[in-house]
């Protein structure tokens, strides 16, 4: 029997899923993903486990694959959250622009 990784159990890249980012195998959940999760919204990696029907071991080989790679996950999500930026600015919420025509801003 040979033995394999544990990150290579549960930490998988294709081509077709996300874009090619490094995600949870057998999900479309990336590391990134989950340590949004973590740092930005405060969950634990318990609840993120039960909130999204993953094994544990799996958030557990996201976060080290996250401290083994952080400048690249990093990278990821500053982009994306440029993206979004970019989207809001460009796309502004039809209902944010008709509740500041009320209030007369």
């Amino acid at each position: 029997m040979i033995a394999v990784p544990v990150m290579e159990r549960h930490i998988v890249t294709t081509p077709d899923v996300r874009s090619g980012k490094p995600h949870l195998d057998g999900t479309r959940i990336t590391v990134a993903d989950v340590v949004i999760w973590h740092f930005r919204m405060g969950y634990s990696p318990d609840e993120i486990a039960v909130k999204w029907e993953l094994p544990l071991s799996a958030i557990y080989a996201a976060m080290s694959y996250y401290y083994d790679h952080q400048s690249e996950i990093d990278a990821q999500i500053q982009a994306a959250d440029a993206y979004h930026d970019a989207m809001k600015t460009a796309n502004p919420s039809l209902l944010q622009q008709r509740l500041k025509d009320i209030r007369g801003e």
